[in-house]
């Protein structure tokens, strides 16, 4: 076993646009090659750490405060670490790319038409019957990343698809190549 520090994935985007389907693929693609890879999906985040979650601004910053904690920690260790997060501010990742060493930004791009046709959770439902007032793209800004390492769109590309598409960024990174703990 080899131990050096880990990298972060961070994969953003709007609700319903793919990144935790991304996040589980990519994951399984790097444990085939002997990667130690944890996936941090936001949802099951939010469910320890906020379980009535507000959303508002000052509640945003605190919860992806404590998810670049836990990725500084695990990636501190070794562990690639897979971020699903909207993260709907810049300034959210940006943070998180400060605490870690290697980190990189997918953005998982897809119409506000197609994720609401998806809204496979409710987000956008809820918010259209006025439940929710801060859903990232309708009623809150979204702000894409300025220069991602790669785009994958998914609207056209499949998950299997968009999953290579990490895979060669990440190579073409450099990323791949001996960083991160392996078994």
């Amino acid at each position: 076993m080899t131990s050096s520090p880990g990298m972060a994935i961070w994969l953003t985007g709007l609700p319903g646009a793919g990144k935790s389907t991304l996040a589980e693929g990519l994951a399984y693609r790097l444990q085939e090659r002997g990667w130690i890879v944890q996936v941090l999906d936001s949802d099951q985040m939010r469910s320890v750490l906020t379980p009535a979650p507000t959303y508002t601004v000052e509640e945003r910053e605190w919860f992806y405060r404590a998810v670049a904690f836990i990725v500084q920690l695990l990636t501190q260790n070794g562990v690639t670490v897979l971020i699903a997060a909207t993260a709907n501010r810049r300034r959210f990742r940006d943070y998180a790319r400060q605490q870690v060493e290697l980190f990189t930004e997918v953005y998982v791009k897809c119409s506000l038409k197609t994720c609401m046709e998806r809204d496979e959770k409710g987000v956008y439902e809820k918010a259209l019957g006025g439940q929710a007032t801060t859903v990232p793209g309708l009623q809150a800004p979204y702000e894409p990343p300025r220069d991602p390492a790669v785009v994958v769109d998914t609207e056209w590309a499949s998950p299997e698809e968009g999953v290579q598409q990490i895979l060669e960024s990440l190579e073409a990174q450099s990323f791949l190549g001996g960083a991160c703990l392996r078994i």
